[in-house]
This record gives C-alpha cells, sequence and structure tokens, in this order.
C-alpha cells in the first residue's frame, strides 16, 4: 500500500465508521500522541516555562479538559514557542495532536480525526523511516495500521489483509 492509497483507506475508516467508534478513535489516538515519552528530547529554549506548563498540563489532562480549557493551554503553548519553525519533533507531534482534539471537542468534525491518525502515522513514520511505495513494509506502520482499522472498523475483519489486495479501477 503506497501513502496516498494509506490516507484514503484512514479517510474511508474515519467516514464510515460509527459516532461511538470514531470518538473512541480519537481518545486512543490523541492520547498516544500526548504520552510523556514523545516530549522528552524537548529543549528548554523552546519554550516558556509558562508554556512548558500549558502543555504538560493539555497532555496530562487531555481526555478530561474541556474544549475551552484547552483552548487557553493552546493559547498559553502558542504565545510561549520561543523558536521559529524549529520546534522538537516530539512537542511539535503534542501540539499539532492537542489542536486537532480542540478543533474536534469544539465542532465535532470528523477531519480532526483524520488528521489526528495522520499524525499518528507520521509519528511511526518518523520513527521507522517506511517506504513511500509500500508504506506498510515495517512491523511498526502495519501494526499502526491495524490499530487505526481495528478501533474505526471493529468487526470488518483484518484491515492489513485487505490493504494488500490490488485496489480496484476506480
Amino acid at each position: 500500500m503506497n501513502y496516498g492509497e494509506l490516507e484514503a483507506n484512514v479517510l474511508r475508516l474515519i467516514i464510515e465508521a460509527t459516532d461511538d467508534d470514531v470518538r473512541a478513535f480519537g481518545e486512543q489516538t490523541v492520547t498516544r500522541l500526548v504520552r510523556p515519552e514523545l516530549r522528552r528530547g524537548a529543549v528548554a529554549e523552546e519554550l516558556t516555562d509558562e508554556a512548558q506548563a500549558a502543555l504538560a498540563r493539555a497532555c496530562a489532562n487531555v481526555l478530561t479538559i474541556s474544549a475551552a480549557e484547552l483552548g487557553d493551554e493552546l493559547q498559553t503553548i502558542y504565545d510561549g514557542i520561543l523558536v521559529d519553525d524549529d520546534l522538537d519533533n516530539g512537542v511539535l507531534t503534542a501540539v499539532k495532536a492537542l489542536a486537532h482534539w480542540h478543533s474536534y471537542l469544539e465542532q465535532d468534525r470528523r477531519g480532526e480525526l483524520y488528521e489526528l491518525a495522520i499524525r499518528s502515522v507520521e509519528e511511526v513514520d518518523h520513527e521507522v523511516s517506511a517506504a513511500l511505495d509500500d508504506f506498510l513494509a515495517t512491523p511498526e506502520m502495519a501494526a499502526e495500521y491495524e490499530r487505526i482499522h481495528r478501533l474505526l472498523a471493529p468487526g470488518a475483519g483484518p484491515g492489513l489483509a485487505a490493504s494488500r489486495v490490488a485496489p480496484s479501477a476506480s
């Protein structure tokens, strides 16, 4: 499966999922993307103390914080970025995930959960460098695709086996 096919499959899964499944997927994925170990490489010079504290609070409370509170924490983070386009990858991933989750909480737009899914795939890609023409060739990337498929289409059978079938000419 190439990267474009992966994106299309994830979008289809998001669109076709039930409201409960899409919410559970979003909760699991945002939690995965804001976990502390991803932010360990952050340098103190990248964020003000206030922004670091806001990021820590938002990440620790991502599933219980209100949309308004999350918006306030995000504004503190944005105001406290001290570098130009050079944030640690883990911090950047967490901030993007929080922003997509915030938008989902405010507007209930599934497109934000699609973006979370893609950020999750990118996070795995950052670790294993997947090939664009066979994106699921590494066990880590295949596992991430299976996680996404399992959460968005429970009971639909294995996602990886179906994804390895040649795409139809539609």
